[in-house]
């Protein structure tokens, strides 16, 4: 057997002889925990009170591959949730985190529940510092289900360590008893890369049509790169497009707007499909008369005909809720 670090080696230093060793970090939680004591020393905050950070990690990947799913330097966020282990149960904390993970994933994410579950670490892989640890797991197309997100209770591992070692005292003071101790902490993780990976995945279909495939990209409208897209019916008609153009820019400063013109209507919708834009609305000859356009749901292909001072209002409606 070799000897194989995670951990990524970098140098420190000017003079190649006189270079330190350094390692990027491997993980982003102990930004927090050395932040400790000024967050208490400045905010003041009462217990239980969360910090949360977001930002890259590096890792020494033995494998890496599978798109963005495991790579050198991939972006995490995190949570700290401090808390008083004499008045509330580590326990009834987790859980609570567990169903926020959930619902963050299957309802702000619109990620499908059939596609996830949660999976506890046996005592064998478990982390040291880790009391309980459980993965939030997705069914990736290259192997099943896999890591997307983790939670542990961390028990005062990291406070304790980083009292020890620096000498510094990072005890937490009670308003009201002025016992002092050490807080235990949850510690709920995100995958961010993960996340966009799996929103991808997950919002992905395909279905059969009269004379082609349609590739759909099912993703909840507000995450969608764009909400909406205008099309003029015929590219070559100045008064199509001068009508299409006014309703472009009506909707273009409350929402990311694609404008397309190209080809035929049936591979613009197409198109538009493939990137998940919900709304694909459609300016014809009834509209230079009626002051209406056609909108086109993503997801059922369906039609309707809404008026143009409507427009705005409708959208929101769909995008927002």
């Amino acid at each position: 057997p070799r000897k194989f670090n995670l951990l990524f080696e970098t140098h420190i230093g000017i003079v190649p002889e006189n270079k330190s060793l350094a390692y990027l970090r491997g993980e982003i939680a102990q930004g927090m925990f050395v932040n400790f004591k000024n967050v208490l020393d400045s905010v003041s905050p009462d217990l239980p009170f969360g910090l949360a950070q977001s930002g890259p990690a590096f890792r020494n990947e033995i494998t890496l591959g599978n798109f963005i799913f495991r790579t050198l330097q991939f972006n995490l966020s995190e949570f700290e949730y401090f808390f008083n282990p004499k008045k509330q149960k580590w326990e009834k904390l987790f859980d609570y985190w567990k169903k926020e993970m959930w619902r963050w994933t299957t309802e702000i994410l619109g990620v499908n529940k059939k596609n996830l579950r949660w999976r506890k670490h046996t005592d064998e892989e478990r982390s040291h510092y880790s009391k309980k640890t459980e993965d939030l797991e997705y069914s990736f197309p290259f192997g099943s289900f896999k890591e997307l997100y983790g939670l542990a209770y961390r028990t005062d591992f990291d406070l304790k360590n980083h009292m020890e070692k620096s000498g510094v005292d990072l005890r937490y003071t009670d308003k009201e008893t002025k016992e002092k101790f050490i807080p235990h902490v949850v510690e709920p993780t995100f995958g961010m890369d993960r996340s966009f990976l799996t929103v991808l995945l997950d919002a992905y279909s395909e279905e059969k049509g009269k004379k082609e495939k349609r590739i759909v990209l099912k993703l909840k409208p507000y995450l969608a790169p764009y909400k909406a897209a205008v099309f003029p019916l015929l590219a070559n008609k100045p008064e199509l497009v001068e009508k299409a153009k006014q309703v472009y820019e009506i909707l273009r400063p409350e929402f990311s707007t694609a404008w397309d013109d190209r080809g035929n209507i049936g591979k613009r919708y197409y198109s538009q499909d493939e990137i998940g834009t919900p709304y694909c609305i459609t300016i014809d000859y009834d509209s230079l008369k009626q002051n209406d356009v056609t909108i086109r749901d993503r997801d059922t292909t369906k039609q309707v005909r809404i008026k143009i001072k409507e427009l705005v209002e409708f959208l929101k409606e769909k995008i927002e809720r």
